[in-house]
């Protein structure tokens, strides 16, 4: 299992073995970390609506889960916006549709369209890749209260930090070439939520059968 978590140079991934050994790396492209495995956590959006309206379910329960965090679910962009190049066009592309587009979303478009490319491309892929999102998974670890604490401060790193080694998922690696500090928990964190897939543990938010046009789920995993 794994978890995989974007920086600045690719992806952050946490591959645990089934002996319970961590593997953590940076990896330039999704597809390289994806070999070998039987399920990937993803904290990346997977699936997209064709307008910002109702939008995808998965969302607003997430930030029900977050009281304090919910601004870190950030909105999924629908699939006519992903496609523009700019923000601006991005955004009123988005507008004229219902709802205008953040410039933190939009961001956010190359990992959206590596995820959506490979997603779509690859139908082994997208049967072993799951969504899933860090907040959610150390709530969890934290007996479903939200960790408020800024996980780039110091406290709010060495608090998820101990969740994590409370929860097995114990190592000594702090940095990185390419990935902040915070990328490696968050990687670490969905790597859990992976373990808690493969073990049919895992709580899945938005409905079993929620497809986008091209048959991507629409739920986060934690």
């Amino acid at each position: 299992m794994a978890g995989a978590d974007g920086c600045r140079t690719g992806w952050v991934v946490c591959r645990r073995a089934t002996d319970g050994t961590f593997d953590i790396r940076v990896v330039k492209a999704l597809a390289d970390a994806c070999e070998g495995l039987s399920i990937l956590a993803v904290d990346m959006p997977i699936g997209l609506c064709d307008t910002p309206r109702p939008g995808r379910a998965c969302e607003p329960a997430a930030r029900a889960l977050l009281p304090g965090k919910a601004s870190s679910v950030f909105p999924t962009p629908c699939r006519p916006a992903l496609a523009c190049t700019t923000h601006a066009e991005a955004n009123a592309t988005s507008r004229k549709l219902g709802m205008g587009l953040n410039q933190q979303t939009f961001h956010l478009f190359p990992k959206l369209r590596e995820v959506d490319a490979l997603l779509r491309g690859r139908p082994r892929i997208k049967r072993i890749v799951y969504e899933a999102h860090p907040e959610l998974a150390f709530a969890r670890m934290n007996g479903g209260k939200p960790v408020l604490s800024k996980k780039r401060q110091p406290d709010g790193f060495a608090e998820r930090r101990k969740l994590l080694a409370r929860h097995g998922f114990r190592t000594k690696i702090e940095r990185l070439p390419g990935a902040a500090r915070d990328d490696i928990l968050d990687a670490i964190a969905v790597c859990r939520t992976a373990t808690l897939i493969a073990e049919g543990e895992a709580a899945r938010l938005g409905p079993a059968k929620a497809r986008d046009r091209y048959g991507l789920p629409m739920n986060i995993w934690y």
